[in-house]
This record gives C-alpha cells, structure tokens and sequence, in this order.
C-alpha cells in the first residue's frame, strides 16, 4: 500500500481569537481533501482547541503540541493523554526541538519516548520529532543523533503500536531560520530513517511509518520536497500561519 502524505502544521505558541479566525476563514476556503490522498493535522495551543475545532472545516484534523509524561493528578499546568483524548483531539505533537533543546524544558530522550508511549497506549496517535542540531550536521553525527532519538521510542513501543506514529524529521538548524534542507539532503536522512526501522523495528514498520520532513518548508520549496521517494510529507511551522499553507497541502499532488 502507498503510503498516504501527511501535512502537519504546528502554531507552536502563537496565535489570538482574532488571528486564527482570519487564518482559518482562509483555510476554509481550500478544496476539500477528505476524498484526496493526503492527510491534514494542525498543532493548535491548548486553549484554542475548541475554538479552532469549532471554526475549522471538517476534513482536516486537530493535534495539541505536547502532553503530560503520564496518567493526570498534581501536577499543575500539565494535560494527560486522557484529556486530549476525552477533548476529541486524535493526535500529538511530542519530541519537537523546542521541547528538547529550549533551557527551560529540556525534555531528555527517555521523557520523549516515555510520552509517546503513553500517548499511544490511551488512544492517541503521535508526530514524534527527531533530528539534529547545525554542530550535531558539521560533525557528522545527524545519522547518530537521530537514531538514538528513535531507538529510546522504540523500545518503549510494540510493533502494532507503529500504525499510530510518524516521524518527523526535522533538522534543528532549518527550523525558522529559512534555511531549508536541499531534496536531496532531506531524502538521504529519510532513507537511513527508514533503514533503521526497518533494521530495529520490523521491514513492514519501515515500508508503511510516515517520515516527514520540517524545517522552513514553504509552498516555493514544498513541490519538489514531495517529489522525493521517503518524504512522505511536512511538518509545517511559520507558514501553517498563512494562506500558503494550503500550497503546501496541495503537494501531495507531486508525490
């Protein structure tokens, strides 16, 4: 079976009542896509869930940012995967650089991959975030850095859990910063990405898992990103804000 594309977007903390209401009225706008082999998640903040579930049109999913690193309690400020999942959101956003590597969060690779199992086993389907930062690429370690991400996930899952994940590979060093992973840079880590599952996880895993690439991608870059055979889609972040985003959707036409 061909894999179906996956477009993400990710709000990460942006975004007011006013702004996502002339963003969404924009989205609205585009062809629908529940007959279209591409799949539409957006990573919205926790409080505006409801609202954009409300506004937003219906063949296009909804996904939180985060989530708790297990069941709830005391544990102030935080959201349980059970709360996502009686809230209606299917998925998850976990692993994204910011989570990892900003000074006041500086989630390890166990609590990543601790999540996303969690996640998993209360009903919830997961993008999980790998990729390196720009010293990490110039000492040649991407390869490394991103399976050691991936074998700390995969331990904690069962194969079947795989069905309710994808990768996200995004480069740290091309995350809002404009620079883009070339073609052909971003299908050579996508290549070794689904090398090692299928070497760690199982050949089946490694022929269906989506791999997606993020980091500054835009409707200019996005065509010829999806012409590559192992990128599967997008996690989209500054341009899952504009009207270009519904672009980058449309790119699943040129896989």
């Amino acid at each position: 079976m061909p894999r179906k594309f996956f477009v993400g977007g990710n709000w990460k903390c942006n975004g007011t009542r006013e702004s996502l209401a002339k963003i969404i009225e924009e989205f609205n706008k585009g062809p629908s896509v529940a007959d279209a082999d591409v799949e539409v998640v957006l990573g919205c903040p926790f409080v505006y869930v409801d609202y954009t579930r409300e506004k937003l049109r219906k063949d296009w999913a909804l996904s939180v940012q985060n989530c708790w690193i297990g069941k709830g309690g005391a544990f102030t400020g935080e959201v349980s995967a059970e709360m996502v999942k009686d809230a209606g959101i299917p998925w998850v956003i976990l692993g994204h650089s910011e989570r990892r590597h900003l000074p006041e969060l500086k989630e390890s690779d166990e609590t990543v991959a601790t999540k996303v199992a969690y996640a998993i086993a209360n009903g919830l389907k997961v993008m999980a975030c790998i990729g390196e930062l720009l010293e990490e690429r110039e000492a040649g370690q991407t390869q490394a850095v991103n399976e050691r991400q991936l074998k700390a996930i995969a331990a904690k899952l069962k194969e079947e859990d795989w069905k309710n994940v994808v990768i996200a590979y995004e480069p740290v060093w091309a995350i809002g910063t404009g620079k883009v992973a070339s073609p052909e840079q971003a299908q050579e880590v996508h290549e070794q990405v689904r090398a090692w599952v299928a070497s760690n996880v199982s050949p089946s895993v490694a022929a269906e898992v989506r791999i997606l690439y993020g980091g500054s991608v835009t409707a200019k870059n996005c065509d010829e990103l999806a012409g590559k055979p192992d990128v599967d889609g997008f996690l989209v972040g500054g341009a899952s804000l504009k009207p270009e985003f519904l672009d980058i959707v449309a790119a699943y036409k040129h896989k």
